[in-house]
């Protein structure tokens, strides 16, 4: 049994009945009459998207977050292996699991061992300023797990936690993974 393939010609052949045929359906339609545009009607409105207020200074901001005392370190009891989380009203909670997976790419890191409270609440505030104004969404602040404050507790770990709740621009916060510091260090969504 012999198989027929098609032939140029009769690809051209068919296009050329294809067209002929299309030509007599479309015969008698007419072409719509133009009509101008109407007079006098409001154009569309632009919506322009308004910048949010620009934030404070860094040391405007630093001075707003408060030092925590060794004694109300009690009343905020976090410890060292116990992981931080917080996420503002409106923030998904779909967007807090990926926050603490580590889907969203981390664009900057801070590293606060080894600083008093005073000077780590200053760098943080410059921190988020800095990257706030660099456009980044992302980052990741590493403030350890208090292991070398002894009794006192994790002082750094307690204080990043009141900071980033105060800061308007932190819209929420997690512990990070094992590899990026674990619970020594959070991963922090900023302002869009």
């Amino acid at each position: 049994m012999a198989i027929k393939r098609p032939t140029e010609t009769s690809s051209a052949a068919q296009a050329t009945d294809d067209a002929l045929t299309f030509r007599a359906a479309v015969r008698d339609v007419k072409p719509l009459a133009q009509t101008a545009p109407a007079q006098g009607l409001d154009k569309p409105r632009v919506h322009v998207r308004r910048r949010a207020p620009r934030p404070a200074p860094a040391a405007e901001l630093a001075e707003s977050l408060p030092l925590i005392a060794a004694d109300a370190a009690d009343e905020h009891a976090v410890g060292g292996a116990d992981a931080l989380s917080f996420r503002r009203a409106g923030v998904r909670e779909q967007v807090l699991r990926k926050l603490r997976r580590g889907l969203i790419p981390i664009e900057d890191e801070l590293d606060l061992h080894g600083q008093s409270q005073s000077a780590a609440r200053r760098t943080l505030a410059e921190f988020l300023l800095h990257s706030r104004e660099a456009g980044r969404r992302c980052v990741r602040i590493v403030h350890g797990k208090g292991y070398r404050s002894g009794a006192r507790g994790p002082i750094l770990k307690i204080a990043v936690n009141v900071w980033l709740r105060h800061h308007a621009e932190v819209m929420a916060f997690t512990s990070a993974r094992p590899i990026d510091g674990g619970t020594g260090a959070v991963y922090v969504l900023l302002r869009a």
